[in-house]
């Protein structure tokens, strides 16, 4: 039987990875996966502006009585319709540690959180993301406890080594061994732990686990999953004598993953977790067409905090104007704060080590944390900031109101970037360093990841002055414009402008000839400017829209601007200049 374009394609990276006489075999065992779960119904199209993210833990909301799931989707009635397109629920599968990211069954719902109806009912309200936490699994799954007992159809699942050989190359993202050792069947075994002794990487030098993995993808796709979100993908593959991320082989299996689901899935979003220097990160686009639809703005979340805490827009902005074009269907998935702290490799090459120091030093004072990397020489270096944005911003003794405008600063470069936002729950909710937490589990990543009573933070938000109510209302605002304007499409152009050192400037520019120009003061002090005609193609004299005004305030292009502290400003000219 000839093969088709499509077939072609998988079958020439399969040759690649696992060599021409495996691929063959590889492929039928795909198309049979691909026949079992192809539907012929695509998903919605490409992304919008109208397109948010809500990014949460499945019980990071709790009511006495109610399964987490069933109170996240009372959440989502209440709070989050017309603001939010879509929930990245992040890993709500059975596990034995990091907080959700040691998986001990990929295919079953934690029951503590819930059922699949729950899920699927939130699917119903929203796009749902789900975790494809594929580089490991938990040392109490059973694929390694099969593994443990000498059954040779798991004895190839993971990476075992001599930890005798040479590591030094190896890119270690965390300050613990590479290799763990364990008592099996046969004797005892070292095999690769990347992040951790409970997270057993996953060895894809074995076909069986790449079609498991594929299998799984595929059902969280028929389980209501738009989006995937490939965890830690950048260490897949294993080769002594080399960094041991990025490699081409790692990118040939994320492309299979495209295209598997390009065939089974039309419309399925995959969005590549990297948390790298940007260089590295966009490398997960591949030709536009073939890897990763997003990729995560890593840089973004510790340039935005260098902004503010600075008040200086330099580096922000020189790193904005070079992040080069997307394609019609590639994009940046934008965020400050997540599950996880704010990482300071991705802006290597962009701040100085002493800026780098200026944020720990910030970080330190402001009640949170700071993890290191082992460098592989003896030494370490900062890797990742561990904080509640809100008081990586702010002091935790400043007075509300301030807190306020700073934090909504922030997020105003957030929501006017090019890519799709993604918004923390408890950035949404204005949450608080979790040291209660930290003390509880011993981990730092603990400070961002407090679990919610949902009537008391009911009452708190039905509160005009609480800290929660204010950042909601602040949220609100913004998005409520910004998800009516084509100008800021996640693929809409986006033009850098420097006007004053204080103030993040920039363009947005929709195909219907909309602008909005973005400017926001990044300091504590006023800022007074003028609307740039000349570069922004605009006519002396024109009228235009002041979309944060308050109300449809006109104001004349001619007029001076004066930015009060932390004050975001949306102008909006429509239609083509005159």
């Amino acid at each position: 039987m000839q093969m088709t374009s499509d077939q072609k394609g998988l079958s020439n990276k399969l040759a690649f990875v696992y060599g021409e006489h495996k691929a063959a075999l590889i492929l039928n065992r795909i198309n049979e996966l691909i026949s079992n779960y192809q539907t012929g119904t695509a998903k919605a199209k490409w992304v919008s502006q109208n397109d948010v993210m809500l990014i949460t833990y499945a019980d990071s909301l709790r009511s006495e009585g109610e399964q987490p799931i069933e109170t996240m989707n009372r959440f989502g009635r209440e709070y989050l319709h017309n603001l939010f397109s879509a929930v990245h629920l992040l890993p709500f599968y059975p596990y034995s540690s990091d907080d959700g990211f040691s998986v001990i069954d990929y295919r079953e719902v934690n029951p503590s959180v819930g059922n699949w109806d729950g899920i699927k009912e939130l699917s119903e309200q929203f796009d749902l993301m789900f975790d494809g936490v594929i580089n490991h699994i938990s040392q109490h799954s059973e694929w390694f406890k099969q593994f443990l007992a000498g059954n040779p159809e798991y004895t190839g699942y993971f990476v075992e080594s001599d930890p005798s050989a040479d590591y030094s190359k190896v890119t270690r993202p965390r300050a613990l061994p590479l290799l763990t050792k364990f008592a099996t069947a046969t004797g005892d075994k070292h095999v690769w732990t990347t992040f951790s002794d409970d997270q057993i990487d996953l060895n894809y030098e074995n076909e069986n686990v790449l079609l498991e993995i594929l299998d799984i993808l595929l059902m969280y796709a028929s389980h209501g999953a738009r989006y995937l979100r490939l965890d830690a993908i950048g260490f897949m593959w294993k080769k002594l004598g080399t960094t041991c991320i990025h490699l081409d082989e790692t990118h040939a299996i994320v492309q299979i993953i495209r295209e598997v689901l390009d065939l089974a899935s039309p419309g399925t979003i995959i969005i590549t977790e990297t948390n790298v220097p940007h260089k590295d990160n966009i490398s997960y686009f591949g030709n536009g067409y073939n890897e990763a639809h997003m990729v995560y703005q890593f840089p973004l979340p510790p340039l935005t905090l260098h902004t503010i805490s600075t008040g200086n827009s330099t580096k922000i902005l020189q790193w904005a104007e070079s992040l080069g074009d997307t394609t019609e269907t590639t994009s940046f998935f934008n965020f400050l704060a997540s599950h996880d702290g704010i990482g300071v490799r991705p802006v290597e090459g962009i701040l100085t080590k002493e800026e780098v120091q200026s944020l720990v030093d910030r970080v330190q004072n402001h009640g949170g944390f700071v993890s290191y990397k082992d460098n592989g020489d003896g030494t370490k270096s900062p890797y990742e900031l561990n904080i509640n944005y809100l008081d990586a911003l702010s002091h935790p003794d400043e007075e509300y109101g301030l807190k306020v405008k700073r934090f909504m600063a922030a997020n105003g470069i957030l929501l006017s970037m090019i890519g799709v936002p993604g918004i923390y729950i408890h950035s949404l909710l204005g949450s608080r360093n979790d040291l209660e937490g930290v003390k509880a589990t011993g981990r730092y990543r603990s400070i961002n990841r407090a679990q919610l009573e949902y009537n008391k933070l009911r009452d708190e938000l039905g509160q005009a002055d609480s800290l929660r109510s204010q950042v909601l209302k602040g949220f609100q605002t913004l998005l409520d414009i910004r998800r009516a304007e084509p100008a800021f499409h996640p693929n809409s152009v986006q033009r850098v402008l420097y006007l004053h050192d204080q103030l993040f400037t920039l363009v947005r520019e929709a195909e219907n000839g909309d602008q909005i120009f973005v400017v926001i003061n990044v300091s504590n002090e006023p800022v007074r400017t003028t609307i740039p005609v000349a570069q922004l193609g605009w006519t002396e004299g024109q009228s235009v829209s002041e979309l944060l005004g308050g109300e449809d305030v006109l104001v004349s292009i001619s007029d001076a601007l004066t930015l009060e502290p932390y004050q975001v400003k949306w102008i909006k000219r429509s239609g083509k200049a005159v």
